[in-house]
């Protein structure tokens, strides 16, 4: 058996991005599944685990790691090879902050709590919804796709000719904005970058329709 333990969804990004990072670098891990829209992530025993109710959770031995980034790094700092964060400083930190648009800027406005409060408490109809996630995906893509038009450098990813964090925080964006009907013509770098990523065996493993757990 794995020595790690995630909890999924297979259409959970955070889970998503936490299951990129594991198959690039080549880690196992058993997979515990947390169906989102059976509410399971609200049962007593899986509070016992993350007390927020979120995927994913990541369990090594008998400590227990939630937020997507922060397991991510982990990972990073204990099995370092392949890196995700280049070695130069300031690239380290340009890759942060694009991964920090994604899953801070984009991603919290766009999940099943949010959508659900706007559906069940603000009682907006379906269209409205889906309005609220284009307009919030457009917003951040666009700051996205500038950010790599003004300080990208030749290479297929987000950064240079492999795969970094923002490449794992980006892609699974991408799938939640074909998902919801994006117009995603405004962005051809944020597509090529896609493209580039995709073709790798570790995306292609993790993606959502590739997931045990998928319906």
């Amino acid at each position: 058996m794995a020595a790690l333990a995630l909890y999924t969804y297979f259409r959970s990004s955070a889970a998503y991005r936490v299951r990129i990072a594991l198959h690039l670098k080549g880690i196992a891990y058993e997979p515990r599944f947390v169906h989102l829209l059976k509410g399971e992530q609200h049962l007593p025993e899986y509070r016992k685990i993350n007390p927020q109710g979120r995927i994913p959770a990541l369990v090594d031995e008998s400590r227990v790691l939630t937020q997507s980034l922060a397991i991510i790094e982990y990972l990073e700092e204990t099995h370092p090879e392949p890196p995700l964060l280049p070695r130069n400083v300031y690239d380290r930190a340009y890759i942060r902050s694009l991964a920090q648009i994604i899953a801070c800027d984009v991603h919290p406005l766009n999940n099943l709590r949010v959508l659900q409060y706007l559906k069940d408490t603000l009682h907006q109809d379906e269209e409205t919804c889906e309005g609220w996630i284009r307009h919030w995906i457009g917003e951040g893509f666009a700051a996205f796709e500038e950010h790599l038009n003004n300080h990208r450098p030749v290479g297929c990813f987000c950064l240079g000719d492999t795969p970094t964090l923002a490449d794992v925080c980006l892609v699974p964006q991408v799938y939640n904005a074909r998902r919801f009907g994006c117009d995603l013509d405004p962005f051809p770098t944020i597509q090529a970058i896609e493209k580039s990523c995709l073709q790798l065996p570790a995306f292609q493993k993790s993606a959502p329709g590739n997931q045990p757990d998928a319906i």
